[in-house]
């Protein structure tokens, strides 16, 4: 790293922009987490509401991180620095709001992966029960399969529903 007159306004910048990242990894946990209500509350609406907001929050976060490969760049290094090479770059000694943001983006990076593998897992649950409801309206067998194509479909001409009552 140069050192110069620009650096430190640079190094806050870059403290400022790593809390900004953290702070938006933060909101997206949130809507993971409304998410996940939303599908055990089986609230289409919500549901809706958190694809949309996972949409916003992933646009906001792509622009906080061109702000900060502007800021690498400042630095004299590649645009897509590693945290670890962001680390290398300060000599493996960051001024302490660097680490302290870096420290805390890790963290929230952590508790998102979390999130993300649970949600994953839970859509997977719904998709496989609300599959199960279908064929069952439809009179169509369980399937042993995971795969697309291998079920059976039932002909058109059968109605869904027993209207005979």
């Amino acid at each position: 790293m140069t050192n110069g007159a620009h650096v430190a306004p640079t190094v806050d910048s870059l403290a400022g922009a790593l809390r900004e990242e953290e702070h938006l990894l933060r909101d997206l946990i949130t809507v993971l987490r409304n998410q996940r209500a939303a599908i055990a509350a089986d609230d289409l609406e919500r549901l809706d509401d958190a694809v949309f907001g996972t949409h916003r929050v992933l646009l906001t976060l792509g622009e906080a991180r061109r702000r900060r490969q502007m800021l690498n760049r400042l630095l004299g290094e590649n645009d897509d620095l590693s945290i670890e090479s962001l680390i290398e770059t300060f000599g493996g000694a960051p001024p302490a709001a660097v680490q302290s943001a870096i420290d805390a983006l890790v963290e929230a990076g952590t508790v998102l992966h979390r999130e993300v593998d649970l949600n994953q897992r839970v859509l997977r649950i719904a998709i496989e029960a609300g599959d199960q409801l279908v064929r069952a309206l439809c009179g169509v067998p369980a399937s042993n399969s995971s795969g697309y194509g291998t079920d059976t479909v039932p002909s058109v001409s059968h109605s869904i529903l027993d209207r005979r009552i």
